[in-house]
């Protein structure tokens, strides 16, 4: 018995102790191991809340519009809405496309005229020179420095490149292609024609000038350019059809722009119609809102179209709201489209068919389907049916509706709430009308792309003093010399983008500067001009009047480009831009 217990107890001591057996073992190795166990406890439970987060964001997040978002000021503007859910007019900038999205090259149009072509390419690659061949047998024939240039030497084309690229790079010009220089008014001069575009216009439109260059023959049988005239300078230069004489006056008409193409493309025939998808929107409460909410609820539309792979109809008729004609003070309808926007980039950046064509068309095959095969149609009577709902649909025509009371007929109520996720607004696909690009070229190549800018905004919010009360005072002649002489350097060019009615507003500024103003521009949209004549032809022969939004897109266009840029809620008044306390 005795040894039987003297055995367990052997036994016992090699055993692990157990709690009972030794207490100092005990207070001290379990607790660490609590402490061990709490710790990973803790980080196990963070970890997995991290993932629960994640998760979360992952399932619930849908991205903002990527063409939205780049431009913060476009959101703002475009996505305040007031109680009446109806849009406050904004006159002071107007951002399109082309100022919102980077240039993309694996976007451009093959076939498109505004797209760089294929002979403008080695220019993007190398501008500097001919062939060292076709160089060396034109000086080998002309080396007489007595003898008179002959413009259609290679060495002209060469000095007049090498000038320009000096002369230009620096002020944002990219040199595309050249013309063959052409003889100018006297010996000596020839007159040279290329396309350009602007580095800071994020898009690929290409812009034309033409100078006059005096040239002189050089050391070593080089040709040397001696003086060079101003923006679109070399009339020879300018490729021209038969020119006509304005009946107002002997001027010559300008020539238009052939790079040109807003022509309406045409359906087709009865089975490709009928083979097409299409979705048509009836005129809603946007009808001669601003314009703001008019591109807002277009871009829905055509977003919703992109999303069901339909085409969209356009209706090529707006309305012009009367805030931007204060003078005039009346909604302007019949306005045609293509007199503000790029109606050949939309054709290009998105499907589309022209109301008047597909109404025509629609009435024209659905009337000879005697066999009874009729077009299919489903009416959407409201904006509550949603474009997810309508993703399966297999009707030729969905037909939405739009003729409950404001704001319920408003177009872009169709991509908010769950649509919202699913409908990206195609901002590429608006630009600005090409016509109103070149007269902002026109002005910008007037001041030698060398300029300053100043963003003066006045107008009905200089009036409204509950809720902008020092914008009146902060943008006094007196108050802007004060201000912009300590922001941009004395004599500059200076271009005011403003919506102030009075031109000697600034007159105490032109003691600093070289104040230019849009109305100094006048002849671009005069009688004489281009873009007089151009929409003129599209309105059917009626003369079309340079309204109140074509001056603010042309004054926002000019603002882009300048060196550096004064903004009025930015740089020259304590007021916060959309009011008291939203800063």
């Amino acid at each position: 018995m005795t040894r039987y217990s003297a055995v367990s107890t052997d036994a016992d001591a090699d055993a692990p102790p157990s709690p009972t057996s030794s207490p100092s073992a005990a207070s001290d190795l379990p607790l660490s191991q609590k402490l061990i166990k709490v710790i990973g406890n803790v980080c196990f439970s963070f970890f997995v809340l991290a993932v629960l987060v994640v998760t979360v964001i992952a399932v619930t997040y849908q991205p903002p519009d990527p063409w939205l978002s780049s431009s913060a000021a476009l959101t703002t503007s475009l996505s305040a809405t007031l109680q009446n859910s109806t849009f406050r007019p904004d006159d002071s900038v107007l951002p399109t496309g082309e100022d919102l999205v980077p240039l993309n090259s694996s976007l451009i149009p093959v076939n498109s005229s505004s797209s760089p072509s294929a002979s403008s390419v080695p220019d993007l690659v190398d501008s500097s020179s001919t062939t060292a061949s076709e160089e060396a047998a034109a000086a080998s024939e002309s080396c007489d420095p007595d003898k008179p240039v002959n413009c259609s030497d290679p060495r002209v084309l060469n000095a007049v490149k090498a000038f320009n690229q000096k002369a230009f790079t620096r002020r944002s010009i990219i040199f595309l292609s050249y013309d063959i220089p052409v003889p100018g008014s006297k010996p000596g001069e020839c007159d040279v024609a290329w396309r350009f575009r602007n580095r800071k216009e994020k898009s690929w439109r290409r812009y034309r000038d033409y100078r006059r260059f005096q040239l002189a023959p050089g050391d070593n049988c080089t040709i040397e350019v001696s003086w060079v005239g101003k923006f679109r300078s070399g009339t020879n230069a300018a490729k021209s059809r038969p020119r006509t004489q304005s009946p107002a006056s002997s001027t010559p008409v300008k020539v238009p722009d052939s790079e040109i193409n807003d022509t309406i493309p045409t359906v087709g025939s009865e089975s490709e119609f009928k083979r097409g998808k299409y979705l048509y929107y009836t005129r809603g409460g946007d009808y001669c809102k601003s314009m703001n909410q008019f591109i807002w609820s277009f871009l829905c539309g055509l977003g919703e179209a992109q999303f069901l792979n339909r085409t969209f109809v356009v209706d090529l008729s707006i309305c012009l709201s009367g805030a931007y004609n204060p003078w005039y003070g009346k909604d302007e309808e019949g306005k045609d489209f293509r007199f503000y926007f790029d109606f050949e980039h939309l054709k290009e950046s998105a499907s589309i068919v022209e109301e008047e064509e597909f109404l025509r068309d629609w009435r024209r095959w659905d009337k000879k389907s005697k066999s009874g095969n009729k077009i299919s149609v489903r009416k959407v009577p409201t904006y509550k049916v949603t474009p997810m709902q309508l993703k399966k649909d297999k009707s030729t025509v969905l037909w939405r509706q739009f003729d409950g009371p404001e704001p319920e007929n408003y177009w872009y109520r169709v991509c908010e709430g769950r649509a919202a996720k699913y409908i990206q607004r195609p901002w590429q696909a608006i630009w600005k009308s090409k016509r109103l690009m070149n007269i902002v070229t026109q002005i910008a190549g007037k001041m030698e792309w060398d300029y300053d800018a100043v963003h003066v905004v006045r107008g009905w919010k200089a009036q409204n003093k509950q809720v902008w009360p020092n914008l009146d005072a902060d943008t006094s002649p007196d108050a802007l010399v004060d201000k912009m002489t300590k922001l941009i350097p004395p004599w500059r060019n200076l271009y005011i983008a403003t919506n102030e009615p009075f031109y000697n507003y600034f007159d105490k500024l032109r003691s600093h500067y070289k104040v230019h103003l849009l109305d100094d521009y006048k002849e671009m949209w005069g009688a004489n001009s281009e873009w007089y004549n151009e929409t003129m032809e599209l309105n059917g022969g009626k003369p079309v009047p340079f309204d109140g939004y074509m001056r603010v897109a042309v004054d926002t266009e000019v603002l882009y480009r300048a060196k550096t840029r004064v903004e009025t809620f930015n740089n020259l008044t304590r007021d916060c831009k959309d009011g008291i306390n939203t800063c």
